[in-house]
């Protein structure tokens, strides 16, 4: 009877919260409908004042063009392939790393754990200048590996993310399995890379967002149109007397895309990958 009454009791303050999300939800998405709608306009509407949201009328040409005025499907095959490789990478390093820190002792293990995780500190800006110096020197300025190498090497959040999954995984299981007369690499890749798929995905969904969206490192190291990704050619459209914002927000639409689809079949990965939980009981 008092946990039914007590339920009575908490509906209106889940109702009001529901509310509170609902609008925040709403606020945040306020700027994506606006980018579709604008790609469907003409340029004499985008700047209306009072603002227009309903195009009229709805200039569907808009993304075609965008996609033949500049060479955009050049820039997605760009960043598709080097975001693959990428995740790809990051994922066997990340996880080799952090299973070396979580599950093998060695000299000084925890110390080089803390200056490792340190890195996360460092701002990208900071080290920009030596890394440049350093792509410079073997040759690798305008071209991919540029982007791809470093990447796909470091990545302190990663380990330390797949580090506590594998701290989460009981020792016994590792015990049984050296028992058995499995080695390193057969309980690494047979029994400890299973159990850590939660975090294995958020990662590279994590990893895949940040490349596909990194627009940084991109102009700082690529300088010929037919090697920019997604970000570096939407940063043609602006010109240096005029820009052409419904293009743009038609090139920003298909963009947004593939983040969308990645989005939509990993977020439960992305809410189990962050409990820092390696097994459920």
């Amino acid at each position: 009877m008092r946990t039914a009454t007590a339920k009575r009791k908490n509906i209106p303050a889940a109702i009001m919260l529901h509310l509170v999300l609902a609008a925040g939800a709403c606020l945040m998405a306020l700027p994506f409908v606006w980018m579709v709608l604008s790609a469907l306009k003409d340029l004499s509407q985008v700047f209306i004042v009072p603002p227009k949201w309903i195009p009229d009328p709805f200039v569907w040409s808009n993304f075609k063009e965008s996609l033949t005025a500049l060479p955009f499907g050049q820039a997605y095959l760009n960043s598709l392939y080097i975001n693959v490789i990428v995740v790809a990478a990051q994922l066997i390093t990340c996880s080799m790393a952090a299973y070396a820190f979580a599950k093998i002792r060695f000299p000084f293990r925890e110390p080089l754990f803390v200056l490792f995780l340190a890195t996360m500190m460092v701002p990208g800006q900071v080290t920009i200048i030596p890394l440049y110096l350093i792509m410079k020197m073997i040759g690798w300025l305008d071209t991919h590996l540029a982007l791809i190498v470093p990447a796909a090497l470091l990545n302190a959040f990663g380990v330390f993310l797949l580090r506590q999954f594998f701290k989460g995984i009981p020792k016994d299981m590792e015990e049984a399995a050296i028992i058995d007369g499995a080695g390193r690499w057969t309980i690494y890749t047979r029994i400890m890379l299973p159990l850590v798929k939660p975090a294995l995905s958020a990662l590279a969904i994590f990893t895949f967002l940040g490349m596909w969206n990194s627009f940084f490192y991109p102009l700082i190291f690529l300088n010929s149109p037919e090697t920019f990704t997604v970000p570096m050619m939407l940063n043609l459209y602006r010109g240096m007397y005029a820009t052409d914002w419904t293009l743009m927000m038609a090139g920003a639409s298909i963009a947004l895309l593939p983040v969308l689809l990645v989005y939509l079949i990993g977020q439960r990965y992305i809410i189990e990958g962050v409990t820092l939980s390696g097994i459920k009981g």
